[in-house]
């Protein structure tokens, strides 16, 4: 077992994204992405199989999708989508989120 705490690891950057690897192994992958408000994470896919989530810890923003999709994105929110899947996020206010993603990329 292992204790990370993320608000500890890993702050926010006026520059870019923060993003800090919580933990990788042959399982699944997680990551911690701190964004100030403003930036985002662009829409983009990877041509695997697997699936990820993205769980608001902090802030609001919104998700988003192919086509212009847009889905607001608050404290307590998780998306669930497939790898393959256009996904991204943009902040609205200081953002901290947490992405795991399985299998592992």
């Amino acid at each position: 077992m292992k204790k990370i705490n993320l608000y500890e690891e890993n702050g926010f950057s006026e520059k870019s994204m923060k993003n800090f690897l919580v933990h990788d192994s042959p399982y699944f992958k997680i990551l911690n992405f701190n964004f100030k408000a403003g930036q985002e994470l662009p829409i983009h896919s990877h041509d695997i199989d697997g699936q990820l989530s993205i769980t608001v810890l902090e802030g609001e923003g919104e998700f988003l999708g192919a086509d212009g999709a847009t889905m607001p994105a608050r404290q307590g929110d998780v998306l669930v989508s497939d790898i393959a899947e256009p996904h991204g996020i943009r902040a609205g206010t200081d953002l901290r989120v947490l992405v795991t993603i399985a299998p592992p990329i």
